[in-house]
Order: structure tokens, then sequence, then C-alpha cells
């Protein structure tokens, strides 16, 4: 009988125990997330778990792999360069600041920088709800050089959420209008839903739009606002809460269509 290998490994952010011949061919692996031994040949159900006996706690399911759903073999199919799922907080600005980090000395902050303080606190805030069932993309590409800065999915639907560095200044929000201090108002909703309404026509379904305001001092907002929800970074964790919109199986496939770079190609 042939010396089996437990080789650990991980994969989309989950570890897995694989085992193998000595030549490095695969027979099985176990999810432990999923409390699975996935066999693919069941000839050596009883070496493999001999195998693995060490490693395995409490029940498991022994079996073949599952059947991939249509958003997983999506997946597996993506080119890694058309994958946007691995964009970090702030992507599109970190390669920016990377390529052309400006002068050493400036009189004022560059401003760049403070937007990515802002993309990655709330992208961090958005990335801690996968394990509610929600996915969030970082920094999708628009045609002509626009990007929405995050895109959020879960059981609560959709949402184009777009950040905006406020610390310790007083925002007013009068739709369409926004201020930060004593600046003068811009029109910035305009963009928010604008972004929210690229999004529903890429992925064909509703996307409704977010302002997250990073670290305000106060936050006045003079009238109802139409379709836009204004979020301060502590508030968006409370997406998690809302559900009842999308299946679990439809979050997956949405999710499977957004991460896909192509589909953002044509969108008007």
């Amino acid at each position: 009988m042939s010396v089996l290998r437990v080789i650990p490994a991980w994969r989309h952010g989950q570890e897995r125990l694989y085992v193998c011949l000595t030549d490095g061919r695969n027979i099985a692996w176990y999810d432990r997330e999923a409390a699975r031994v996935n066999l693919l040949s069941e000839d050596r159900r009883e070496d493999v778990l001999e195998a693995l006996g060490p490693f395995i706690t409490g029940p498991v399911t022994v079996g073949p792999p599952p059947v991939p759903t249509p958003a997983e073999l999506a997946r597996l199919t993506l080119h890694p360069d058309d994958d946007l799922a691995p964009n970090r907080p702030g992507e599109a600005l970190l390669v920016a600041l990377d390529r052309d980090p400006g002068p050493s000395r400036r009189l004022r902050p560059d401003p760049r920088r403070r937007a990515l303080t802002a993309e990655q606190t709330v992208g961090d805030a958005l990335d801690r709800l996968d394990g509610a069932g929600w996915h969030a993309l970082h920094s999708v590409p628009l045609p002509g050089g626009d990007r929405i800065h995050h895109l959020v999915i879960g059981p609560g639907g959709l949402f184009a959420v777009h950040t905006l560095y406020a610390r310790k200044q007083k925002v007013t929000v009068a739709d369409p209008m926004v201020s930060l201090g004593r600046r003068p108002p811009n029109p910035l909703l305009r963009r928010v839903r604008a972004d929210a309404d690229r999004a529903s026509h890429a992925l064909t379904a509703e996307v409704r739009p977010v302002l997250a305001l990073v670290e305000p001092a106060d936050v006045a907002i003079t009238a109802s606002l139409r379709e836009v929800r204004a979020l301060t970074d502590t508030e968006v964790a409370g997406l998690a809460r809302l559900g009842g919109v999308l299946k679990p199986a439809d979050v997956e496939a949405l999710h499977a269509m957004a991460r896909d770079r192509r589909t953002w190609g044509s969108v008007g």
C-alpha cells in the first residue's frame, strides 16, 4: 500500500488538508469549515480516513466532491486578470500612489491619502460582513476611468458604496449637495446615484446607493434623501442586519457576475 501524505494549503481564504500519493497526486481533501472529506477515489476511502485521523475533529461527511454550482463554475473559469475579488480596499489609489507618490514635502496633505484612508476604513468594515453571507468588492472599474469604491452583495440586496473622508468635520447633506465644514457644497449625491445606476445596468439587478462618511464630527441631513443611504463608517456594519431580498444562491450568482471585470466593460 502506498504511503499517503497530508499537506495543508489555503484556498480562497480557507484551510484545506490535501491527501496525496507519493507522486504528488491528490486523491482527497478535508475541508475543516464544511466538515467534509472529499474523495476523488472511493477505493482509497479507508486509507484516506486513516491518514486524516489525527486532523479530524468531530463528525464529518465523507463522499465525492459536491457538484459545483453555476456560480462556482463561473469563478473557476475566470482568468485571474479578470477577477476583481482580490482587490484590496482602495486598490486603485494604492496603485496610483505606488506609481506616483508625489513630492516628499507638501504644504498640504495629499488628498489621495485621505481618500485612501476613507476607502480602507469602510472597506475593512464591509469585509467583516463576509461571515454573515455578504460579499464585498472594492475599486470596481467603470469605463472612462471612473470606479465604484465598494460594491456589497448580500441577503439585504446590492449596494454601491461611495466613501468620503470627513474626519472631525461637520457634514451637511442637502440633496444633491454635500458640504464638508466651510468648503463649498458639491453635488456628490448625483455621483453616488450614477454609480448605483451603472451597477444596476451591468448586473441587471437593483443596486442601491450609499454614501459612507468616515469619522465626521457631525452629520446634518436637511431633507429626506431620495433612495440614498447616508451612513457613518461605524454604521456600515448595520447593513448585515438587512435581509429578505436575496437568497444565498442569488447572492453567489450576482457575486460571480460582479467579480468578473468583463461585466463592467460596456457600462455606459
